[in-house]
């Protein structure tokens, strides 16, 4: 696939035929310098953009061919979003920010709450449902995201920076969490450029100027107890 951006009359090569297969339940970490494209690739994985030209297929679905309302759709079913700003509503509790995904997918409030308490339970916050985001430390406040980004059981997990706000016990914490995650069959891709969190993952796609630089198996990986 090829991205494009216009810059005034400049056109700014952004992705240049770029080729990926992701397959189910694989755990990808992303990495690559300012500029390499890293951000851009994980848009339109999280079908917040399409490509100018190519192809991007999720589960035999062609994306880019596909209207606004159309993406809205498959994002809120199908890819769940975790960002490094945790980006949760402050006036909201734990329980409120999780089943949010779920008021737009139109379930009824006794369900999405029963959905919201149980992946809480899941990522070891059942003691905090009630509680805001200003009454949790920086970690309850991520796996509050985490949560949020399984409540509707997607497809695919997409987390920019997951730890970039976070101290390195609670980094990996975070990490030990995503294992539990990957091994219950989930599909992650992460953005990092941090060495040691990409270790977690199975496979390692090193992005540079556009291109795959280097896509390979991760034969160290870190795994949390």
């Amino acid at each position: 696939m090829v991205k494009n951006f216009r810059l005034g009359n400049q056109t700014i090569h952004v992705l240049k035929s770029l080729s990926l297969n992701i397959n189910k339940n694989e755990f990808v970490a992303l990495m690559g310098p300012s500029g390499s494209g890293k951000s851009t690739l994980m848009n339109i994985i999280g079908c917040l953009d399409t490509p100018t030209s190519g192809q991007y297929i999720l589960n035999s679905k062609e994306v880019s061919k596909l209207s606004d309302n159309e993406l809205a759709e498959i994002r809120n079913k199908e890819i769940g979003f975790i960002f490094q700003t945790f980006n949760l509503l402050p006036r909201s509790s734990a329980l409120e920010n999780v089943a949010l995904p779920l008021v737009y997918a139109g379930v009824s409030k006794k369900e999405r709450e029963e959905k919201a308490a149980f992946v809480l339970e899941q990522v070891g916050l059942s003691d905090r449902m009630k509680h805001k985001p200003n009454e949790l430390s920086g970690g309850q406040r991520q796996r509050v995201a985490v949560a949020r980004a399984l409540v509707n059981n997607p497809s695919i997990i997409l987390a920019d920076e997951p730890t970039g706000n976070l101290d390195t016990k609670t980094s990996y914490e975070i990490m030990a969490l995503f294992d539990t995650i990957h091994k219950s069959g989930n599909t992650i891709v992460l953005v990092t450029h941090e060495e040691d969190i990409a270790l977690h993952a199975h496979r390692v796609i090193r992005l540079r100027d556009g291109m795959v630089e280097k896509d390979e198996k991760n034969q160290q990986i870190t795994v949390m107890k």
